[in-house]
């Protein structure tokens, strides 16, 4: 249930504005299952009307302050502004929610059945022809790669450079025969 409160600092909070901001609380409302706490204040500078919302659900609370020449230009600026802060708060409580499970889906799996000695994943790339240097320096390029994998032009074997532990220094390992 929404309950809606309008506040004029200075201006008349007509009927009209009243059934607008009423009407227009169904796009914030449709987002929540329990009650919502609106508080709406508008007044007027000069010649901007603003509009100033506060929304309080649970422990969340969303604001908005936007001013325009038209009241209800300025009314409908606050509730996007709203819908995309509960959006995007939403989505990302969905995001934790979406992990959390996950987590405890693997938890609760590997009870189950723990696979063990088994290639669980596979990454194919492209191993180029390069110095140990060329190397370094690619590696170099992508701080998230931890190693790199390719054909030593002086030796032509394989090689693999990797950063050690203190991410300063590279280790290169390198074929016998």
């Amino acid at each position: 249930m929404v309950n809606i409160k309008i506040t004029g600092k200075e201006v008349v909070a007509t009927e009209a504005i009243k059934d607008y901001v009423e009407k227009k609380m169904d796009r914030i409302e449709r987002y929540f299952d329990g009650d919502v706490e609106v508080a709406v204040t508008i007044r007027t500078e000069r010649e901007e009307q603003i509009a100033e919302m506060s929304v309080k659900v649970k422990q969340d609370t969303y604001r908005a302050v936007t001013s325009h020449k038209d009241m209800y230009a300025s009314i409908d600026k606050d509730i996007d502004i709203l819908e995309g802060q509960i959006r995007k708060v939403k989505t990302r409580k969905d995001k934790a929610n979406k992990e959390e499970s996950i987590k405890l889906l693997e938890v609760n799996g590997s009870e189950e059945s723990v696979i063990e000695d088994e290639i669980i994943k596979t990454i194919y790339y492209d191993i180029k022809p390069m110095t140990p240097e060329d190397a370094k320096l690619k590696l170099q390029e992508k701080p998230q790669d931890r190693f790199i994998t390719f054909i030593n032009q002086e030796t032509n074997k394989v090689n693999v450079l990797f950063k050690l532990k203190d991410n300063k220094n590279f280790g290169l390992l390198e074929p016998e025969a």
